[in-house]
C-alpha cells in the first residue's frame, strides 16, 4: 500500500518536472557559474595537500546544488495549499508518508539528474576521479535532498505565506554554505573556524565525498559522513511524516 501510494505521488510530481525542462536544466545553473568562473582560480593551490582542485571543489558544488535546492522545495507546499490541493488530499485514503515520500523522492530524482550534468561539465574542464566515487557522491546528493526537502515541506506546512517561508531557509541556507566548507576545506582557515565549523553536519558530507573523489572510501571521514547522512535521513523523514500527519496533508 505505501509504495502503491507513493509510486502514484512520485509519479504525479515528476511528470510536472518534466514538463518543466527549463526549470529542470536553471537549476543547476548556480552551480555552473562556479563552476566555470571559480573553479580555475583555485588550480595550482595547496587546497588540503590531496586530489585537483576540481576533487576539492565539484563535492562542495553538488552538496550545494542538493542543499539550495532542497531547502527551498517547500515553496511547492505554500502554493498548493493557496491552491486547495493539500485539501482534496486530505480527504484521500492515500498514507502520509506516501505524501511526503512521493515528493520527496521526485526532488531526489531531479537534483541527482542535475548533479550528472555538473559532474559531465567538470569532466569537460579537467575533473578526473574514481567512478565509484562519483557514484557516492551522487548518493550523498540524493540523502541530503531527501533530508532537507522533508524538513522543507515540514516548515512550509506550519507557514501561512512565502513572505515567511523564504527569510527562514535564507536564515538556515547562508551559514550552512558557509560552515560546511563547500567552497574550501574549512581545515584552510583559522582554527576556531574549523572546530566551529564541525557543529554543522553537513561538514562531514562535504568531507566525505571529498574523499571519494580521490578514491579514498574507509577513511574515518567517510564513516562520519556515512553516518550523518542516514541520520540526518531518518530524523528529517520523520519530522517530515509527522507535520503531515498532524496538519493533514
Amino acid at each position: 500500500m505505501l509504495l502503491h501510494d507513493t509510486s502514484i505521488i512520485y509519479g504525479r510530481y515528476l511528470r510536472q518536472s518534466l514538463r518543466s525542462r527549463f526549470a529542470l536544466l536553471f537549476g543547476v545553473l548556480m552551480p555552473l557559474l562556479y563552476l566555470v568562473f571559480f573553479g580555475p582560480l583555485l588550480t595550482g593551490l595547496p587546497l588540503g595537500g590531496r586530489g585537483s582542485s576540481w576533487q576539492v571543489l565539484v563535492p562542495g558544488l553538488l552538496l550545494q546544488l542538493g542543499l539550495f535546492g532542497a531547502l527551498f522545495a517547500g515553496f511547492m507546499i505554500i502554493l498548493e495549499k493557496g491552491q486547495g490541493v493539500t485539501e482534496r488530499m486530505r480527504v484521500t485514503p492515500v498514507s502520509r508518508l506516501a505524501l511526503l515520500l512521493g515528493r520527496v523522492l521526485r526532488e531526489a530524482t531531479v537534483f541527482v539528474f542535475q548533479a550528472v550534468l555538473l559532474v559531465l561539465a567538470a569532466v569537460a574542464m579537467g575533473l578526473r576521479a574514481p567512478l565509484a566515487g562519483v557514484l557516492i557522491g551522487f548518493a550523498f546528493v540524493a540523502l541530503l535532498t531527501v533530508s532537507l526537502a522533508s524538513l522543507s515541506y515540514a516548515l512550509a506546512m506550519k507557514v501561512r505565506t512565502p513572505q515567511e517561508f523564504g527569510p527562514l531557509v535564507n536564515a538556515v541556507s547562508m551559514p550552512s554554505m558557509l560552515l560546511s566548507g563547500l567552497m574550501l576545506p574549512m581545515t584552510l582557515g583559522p582554527a576556531w573556524l574549523d572546530v566551529l565549523s564541525h557543529l554543522m553536519p553537513f561538514r562531514y558530507l562535504v568531507d566525505a565525498m571529498r574523499d571519494a573523489y580521490v578514491g579514498s572510501y574507509t577513511t574515518d571521514h567517510m564513516l562520519y559522513g556515512v553516518l550523518v547522512a542516514v541520520a540526518l535521513t531518518v530524523v528529517a523523514v520523520t519530522v517530515g511524516t509527522r507535520v503531515f500527519r498532524t496538519s493533514g496533508a
